[in-house]
């Protein structure tokens, strides 16, 4: 009470100023208005000065006079100052000290005579009362207090229970039954109330309570008895005693509460007669013992869920029986009904929704509406609130539904309107209800029909000012979708109807918004409710029994049980559908067959759970092993494809999801989308193509559909065109494309850096194929408008989106191809001739009005030095052009015709077939087989309209202001290789392309280089290849080995084909200083020299890469052997050392790398079915034609003449051969022994190219080479040496001749050099004896140490072996030099009769003129090398012929033989050895030189205005 402290010095100077102070500050107080908060100030200062007279501070007479001066102040001062004293009694009353006690009674006793004694009576204790004298004794006092309260209180004074007072009772019920239709009102009925209590002294209480049992009995008559008791009733908690009291009767077991006590409960607390919280006590159970229950019930349905899941043991399940039945036993006691949910019915049925809502936040949430009584009374509600709503905007058109009368409440929440007014009362009502709005199907469709208009009102208004609350509203009825109408379709009964009115809302929100529901229904919603949980239980075990029994012959019966299960639980049933499905992948063709009956809702929801299952973080999408993908991961990749094909699933979504992962630089999900468009758009990718299919993918779109493919996809028009609505409105496509071409290089450089080799290969071949599908979906399916939109500029691609430049290409192709056939179809319009003629003029222009552009973009994607040999042009035209435009796959048009007849025909003699079907299948083939005559015609003439084109474009090509060579190598590098591994018809393409350059007689294209060039280095390139790279760059070569074997086998071909072909121009060079070069053509036997050099360089480059041991050159070769294999080998010695080296490698890899044994086991039973097709090399070429010994001393012209063009294929005016390998050996490091071969036997050749080393020489000298390999194999492992024992037996037999051989040769270099001669004529008849018996002629023996360097070794090796062809001595050498000088002192007539390439040289080599002598050979070989060490350090830029001092090269050739004396020593006993397989003997040569002499000093002449000329 002490809130007010008086100042001390009022105290202290209480007499002088303090007394005044005092008793102003009561007057200010008195003042006061304070409502009520002065009387409580007033008191505080009474309060302080008594007790400062209690404490003795004060006296009491002064303290008293001045209190009673106070009371006039206030009438009621007297009652507060006995407060006061009433407080200070019980303090002193309670201290020790006797002094302040005594104070204190004086102090009242002084004060009595202004504080009336009945006051203090009343307020102080009978203790004090009686030490002030004011009564007698205290004990008295007490018992009389007693008395009158008993009699007050406890003596009953009116009647109460009826049988008391019957007759009073009996005309009260009386009154309150009467018929209320007339004018009876309440007040008249209070009144005759009124007069039976007073008459009868009824107890009022009592009578209220009759009120409430008629009210209970009569409960229709709401508004007469409302008011009547709101008229009678005095105290509200009276009225709710008396409720209570009539409640807590029925709170026994077995016992049930009417419904009427709860309707006028409800009614009561509806007219606020009473509270809530009043009435709420006095109702069972209490709100503790709810919680618990609801606790009780989730954990039984999860106890209930964990059964249904895991497996029981029979002696389990007896035991769980036992404690059922008790817990049955249990229940058969009925608890007492739950008063709280009984009063929550009646509020909703009478539409009192405030204190309903009261009721149900004091419960766990959805415990109320868990009770279907409760919940339908909610729906009722709630249908009664959105009626007009309803009846305005959802009701569909030509419905007719039954209008429901509002609620006669005026307090129920108000009918909404308008969307807007939903959110006042509806959507809560909606989110109390949750998952049992599912007890009222008829609601759920009202809800979703008034969402569906909601949202087309959302998608049409577009005004500012309502865009806000629209977006309110949208988020409410997401909302309502995630807490309320998902989680009631779960408990529907497989109500497909709703299902589907559910997706007619659902598929107007965005898939990001669906997902979203999905993901909270499939992994929350069911964790939450008792009802759900052991709803997704038993969907659980339901969808294991229907999985179990799922075979391909009850899909129809299976798909039924599973449309049912998927109707109410689609994310449970497909959740665990697509678990067993990543277990068991032969599962997929029955289950996609089997969701036929599904709905478009359960489709919606099928694609996310799979793009959720794709996206599972806690799945490792590669096997242990880290070197392939999941298989997991492979079946739903195959899943998709199948699902999203045969069913109408939004693709958005995945697609996006693909995208995404792209994005952040993880490639393993292309597989989906390969599969997806492999299914959906009927496009397949794989290079295990039949040459049949390859010839069909070059046709036409009908003819790749009919024969391109492995599996006939038909039907894929709608799905396909699916796939590309979904493509083109979420602006996926050139995206996706841009980050497949992006990621390729991605996989390797940022995803691979821990990845194992094989996986990365893999990948990226994913990525890869992926990229050709999917562009060749897009070229094929977007129309012309859609597709030149999209695709970006070829210079932009490149350089603004980093595009890779085959990529680039490939994405641009087909816009290239739609702008020129618009175009040309623009300009056909606007003049009108029919002729073929015009028609190719137009085209022609057509494609320089589209190309121009794209020439100029071009120019940018590489530096300027590049277009100084190839122009823009003829690189743009490369790119650009596909098979299609090359040539028309007649014979594939001719075999799917050819099908489709016999189709027919099959059709016509089938008698079980019906008629009608009969008639549609044929008609259906006779349309496919008019297509695709259409569509061969159609091809035809855009072939030979583009073949025109570039006809006339062919001129302006290639420009080589450099080499041929340099030409060649950027047409290689920029377009051939990486084009040739884009794709297999890539591959076709490529070798086509350089066959139809070579047949239009393109100037400046030198075919042989370019054969050359692809041949000889392969190493490095299948090295760098992926698995499927290989597949096509062995596809590339097979067809180059194609066009080059149809030239080899026959004379005629090759004489049509190629003999006045620009493309096998070959450049002899002359000596001399008035020499010049001559152009001449390869002849065919020549070709054939080299077509097996060829052969040879790729088995070389096999064997080099199988005895590797590395994976990567192990598999890719044995791949891209595979792929040659009709087309190589041919020569039976270079296909026995490649079986025996793949032989090798299958017992080395058996128990290692399992793939690899397969892939060389593979090919080694292909090889050997090949073997039959073999020929020996003397019929592969003709090795055993006439040859002649090249000594230094005497050089022969004539009978060996018919190889000199051989030798010149290797020395082309531009570098040739020769210039082109020494490139690439300086560049790229690859081996090539023979082309150096043939380059360096060139050396020594006399200037009209009849010298020593023609191409037989050095094809035997490859012979001999690769004889010598084998032998030094043979003695660095003979254990493991790969021959047969055939092979062996052979072996030894020419290792014991060429023993004999040796012995002579040792004995023979002490000889003088005529001793030489008869050593060589011996030899050589050995050697002709050897190759008349069809056997290789063997080298010394000594000469396989020069094939034990690897690859450096091998190349000196074949370069020490083949540069002296013949034996040199100290004597010969002399011989030469002296020749030399003597040349330099005559000149000689010319003898250019003898550079013609005829084939009377073969016939009558006696008639020949053989001319030319050693000096010139010298000379030749001089320039030669000045050339070579020119053109190797300038990057085989040809330089002229040297004309420098004669003995450069003879200092070349002592620094060579320096650098290697071994080798070189070892290459004079192999050359010995294999030199005298020559017709003529030295005499024969001694006696011509004369006559070669006379002729030298004319050719020199001759060939330097040639090589002028060409210069």
């Amino acid at each position: 009470m002490a809130t007010l402290i008086l100042p001390g010095e009022w105290i202290k100077n209480w007499e002088k100023s303090g007394k005044h102070e005092f008793v102003q500050l009561c007057k200010e107080l008195t003042e006061k208005t304070d409502h009520g908060n002065e009387t409580k100030d007033i008191q505080a200062a009474l309060y302080e000065v008594c007790s400062q007279v209690v404490q003795g501070n004060l006296k009491i007479d002064l303290v008293s006079a001045v209190l009673g001066e106070m009371m006039e102040l206030r009438d009621d001062l007297p009652s507060i100052l006995a407060d006061v004293f009433c407080i200070l009694d019980l303090e002193t009353g309670a201290l020790e000290e006797k002094n302040k006690r005594d104070h204190y009674t004086h102090l009242v006793g002084a004060c009595l005579s202004f504080v009336p004694e009945a006051i203090l009576k009343e307020r102080l204790d009978p203790e004090t009362l009686e030490s002030l004298g004011l009564i007698k004794q205290a004990h008295q006092f007490n018992q009389k207090i007693v008395k009158i309260k008993t009699k007050l209180f406890y003596k009953q004074q009116k009647f109460n229970l009826l049988r008391e007072e019957n007759e009073g009772y009996a005309k009260l019920i009386t009154e309150l039954g009467q018929d209320l239709s007339g004018n009876i009102t309440s007040n008249l009925v209070l009144e005759s109330i009124k007069s039976l209590i007073g008459c009868f002294n009824l107890d009022p209480n009592r009578v209220l309570d009759i009120i409430l049992e008629v009210y209970e009995s009569r409960s229709e008559q709401d508004e007469f008895f409302l008011s009547l008791i709101k008229s009678y009733m005095c105290e509200p908690i009276t009225l709710c005693h008396i409720l209570g009291f009539k409640f807590k009767f029925y709170q026994e077991p077995n016992e049930e509460t009417p419904k009427s006590l709860y309707h006028i409960a409800a009614a009561l607390l509806n007219h606020k007669l009473i509270e809530l919280e009043d009435l709420y006590v006095h109702l069972m159970p209490v709100d503790a013992t709810i919680v618990e229950e609801h606790k009780r019930e989730i954990s039984e349905a999860k106890q209930i869920a964990r059964k249904l899941v895991t497996v029981v043991l029979p002696s389990e399940k007896s035991e769980d029986k036992e404690k059922e039945k008790e817990k049955e036993e249990e229940k058969n006691e009925k608890p007492p009904d739950n008063q709280k949910l009984g009063l929550l019915e009646a509020l909703l049925r009478i539409g009192d929704w405030h204190h309903a809502q009261s009721i149900m936040d004091q419960m766990p949430s959805f415990y109320a509406t868990s009770h279907k009584a409760i919940a339908l009374a909610l729906c009722q509600l709630v249908h009664l609130t959105m009626e007009p709503l309803y009846r305005r905007a959802g009701v569909p058109k030509g419905a007719k539904g039954c209008a429901l009368q509002p609620l006669q409440n005026k307090r129920a929440p108000q009918p909404t309107e308008s969307f807007e007014d939903l959110r006042k009362n509806t959507f809560s009502m909606l989110c109390y209800l949750g998952p049992h709005l599912s007890h009222d199907p008829i609601l759920f469709a009202k809800i979703v029909r008034l969402g569906k208009s909601f949202m087309k009102e959302y998608q049409t208004d577009s005004r500012p000012e309502v865009k806000d609350k629209m977006e309110i509203l949208l988020s409410c009825f997401l909302s309502i979708a995630d807490q309320v109408l998902l989680p009631s379709l779960s408990l529907m009964e497989c109500n497909a109807c709703m299902s589907e009115e559910l997706w007619g809302l659902f598929k107007l929100f965005p898939y990001q918004h669906r997902y979203r529901l999905y993901g909270q229904w499939k992994n929350e919603t069911y964790s939450g409710h008792p009802l759900l949980v052991k709803v997704k239980a038993q969907t659980v075990e339901r969808a294991r029994y229907i999985m179990k029994r799922l075979t391909k012959e009850n899909i129809k019966q299976s798909g039924r049980q599973i449309g049912k299960l998927s109707h109410s639980n689609p994310t449970i049933l497909f959740d665990y559908m697509l678990s067993q499905i990543q277990w068991y992948d032969n599962l997929i063709v029955p289950v996609v067959d089997s969701l036929k009956y599904l709905t478009s809702l359960n489709y919606d929801v099928l694609a996310y759970c799979i793009i959720e299952a794709l996206a599972n973080p806690e799945k490792e999408k590669m096997k242990h092993d880290d070197t392939t993908l999941s298989l997991w991961l492979q079946s739903l990749a195959s899943l998709c494809g199948a699902v999203f094909r045969k069913y109408p699933i939004e693709l958005a979504g995945l697609l996006q999801y693909v995208t995404n992962q792209l994005k952040a630089g993880k490639s393993f999900d292309l597989l989906i989308l390969k599969e997806v468009v492999q299914k959906m758009a009927g496009i397949e990718i794989t290079d295990e193509m039949t040459s049949e299919q390859l010839e069909a993918m070059t046709g036409g779109e009908q003819l790749k559909a009919e024969g391109g493919y492995f599996g006939q996809i038909r039907n894929t028009k709608k799905s396909s065109q699916r796939l590309k609505d979904a493509l083109l409105d979420h602006e996926l496509a050139l995206p996706l494309c841009l980050l497949m071409a992006q990621q390729r290089n991605g996989v390797v450089f940022l995803e691979g850096g821990e990845k194992h080799l094989k996986l990365v290969g893999h990948l990226y071949d994913q990525c890869h194929d992926t990229l050709v599908q999917f562009g060749g979906f897009l070229a094929s399916n977007l129309s012309t408008e859609d597709y030149i939109k999209r695709v970006p500029s070829i210079d932009v691609l490149c350089n603004q989106f980093h595009t890779p430049h085959d990529a680039a290409f490939f994405l641009s192709r087909p816009m290239y191809a739609h702008q020129i056939l618009s175009k040309y179809e623009e300009l056909k319009k606007a003049e009108k001739g029919n002729r073929q003629q015009q028609k190719v003029t137009k085209y022609v222009a057509a494609c320089e009005q589209v190309m121009t552009p794209v020439h100029e973009a071009v120019m940018s994607l590489h530096p300027a030095r590049v277009w100084d040999d190839l122009r823009p042009q003829f690189y743009a035209t490369f790119w650009s052009l596909t098979m299609y435009d090359l040539a028309v796959p007649h014979a594939a048009y001719e075999r799917e015709v050819n099908k489709l007849k016999a189709q027919i025909k099959a059709i016509e003699e089938n008698s079980e077939i019906p008629l009608n079907k009969k008639k549609k299948e044929k008609e259906r083939c006779t349309a496919l087989q008019e297509k695709l005559q259409e569509e061969e015609k159609k091809q035809m003439e855009h072939v030979q309209r583009v073949l025109h084109r570039l006809k006339l474009e062919k001129d302006s090509w290639l420009l080589t202001k450099s080499t041929k060579n340099e030409t060649i190598t950027k047409f290689l590098q920029l377009c051939l290789f990486p084009r040739c591994i884009f794709s297999s018809i890539d591959a076709v393409y490529c070798a086509r392309f350089v066959e139809l350059v070579h047949q239009q007689k393109t100037p400046n294209f030198c075919t042989l280089l370019c054969y050359d060039r692809v041949f000889s280095a392969i190493i490095y390139t299948v090295a760098s290849c992926t698995e499927n790279e290989s597949h096509r760059y062995g596809r590339f070569l097979c067809c180059m080995l194609e066009t080059v074997t149809r030239w080899h086998s026959n004379r005629a071909v090759y004489e049509k084909e190629c003999a006045n072909y620009p493309g096998f121009l070959t450049i002899f060079r002359a000596t001399g200083f008035d020499g010049g070069n001559k152009a001449d053509q390869l002849d065919y036997e020549n070709f054939r020299h080299v077509v097996h050099k060829w052969h040879y360089m790729l088995t070389k480059a096999s064997v080099h890469c199988l005895e590797t041991g590395d994976y990567t050159h192990i598999r890719n070769i044995l791949i891209v052997l595979t792929k040659i294999l009709p087309c190589y080998p041919k020569v039976l010695n270079l296909g026995q050392a490649l079986e025996a080296r793949v032989h090798k490698i299958c017992l080395e890899e058996k128990d290692k790398r399992p793939d690899l044994y397969a892939l060389a086991m593979g090919y080694s039973g292909r090889l050997k079915s090949q073997k039959v097709h073999m020929v020996p090399e003397n019929e592969f070429h003709h090795k055993d034609q006439p040859a002649r010994s090249a000594t230094p001393a005497s050089q022969q012209n004539g009978p060996g003449s018919a190889g000199k063009p051989a030798a010149n294929t290797s020395k082309t005016e531009e570098g040739g051969f020769e210039d082109g390998d020494r490139v690439k050996d300086k560049s790229q490091g690859t081996t090539k022994p023979v082309n150096k071969a043939n380059s360096t036997a060139a050396k020594v050749t006399t200037s009209n190219g009849n010298g020593a080393l023609n191409s037989t020489k050095a094809v035997k000298d490859d012979k001999e080479k690769s004889g010598k390999e084998k032998k030094e194999k043979k003695e660095k492992t003979p254990g493991s040496t790969p021959e047969t024992k055939a092979e062996n037996r052979r072996e030894k037999q020419r290792d014991e001749r060429a023993g004999k051989e040796e012995r002579l040769l040792r004995e023979g270099k002490e000889k003088t050099p005529k001793a030489d001669r008869k050593l060589d004529e011996k030899s050589g008849k050995d050697d002709k004896a050897k190759a008349g018996n069809g056997e290789p002629v063997e080298p010394a023996r000594d000469a396989v140490k020069e094939s034990k360097n690897k690859e450096k070794g091998d190349r000196n090796a074949a370069i020490a072996t083949l540069k002296s062809p013949n034996p040199r001595s100290d004597s010969a050498e002399s011989e030469r030099d002296h020749k030399r000088r003597k040349l330099d002192s005559h000149s000689s007539p010319s003898h250019s009769s003898s550079v013609k390439d005829s084939s009377n040289e073969l016939k009558d080599p006696a008639t020949k003129d053989h001319a030319v002598n050693d000096r010139e050979a010298s000379q030749e070989s001089k320039r030669r090398k000045d050339e070579n060490g020119t053109n190797s350090s300038k990057n085989s830029q040809s330089t002229s012929p040297s004309c420098d001092s004669p003995l450069t090269p003879e200092k070349e050739k002592t620094k060579r033989s320096k650098s290697s004396s071994k080798e070189k020593a070892e290459s004079v006993k192999a050359e010995r050895a294999s030199s005298g397989g020559k017709k003529e003997s030295r005499h024969e040569k001694s006696e011509k030189k004369e006559k070669r002499d006379s002729a030298g000093g004319k050719e020199e002449k001759k060939h330097h205005k040639s090589s002028d000329k060409h210069r």
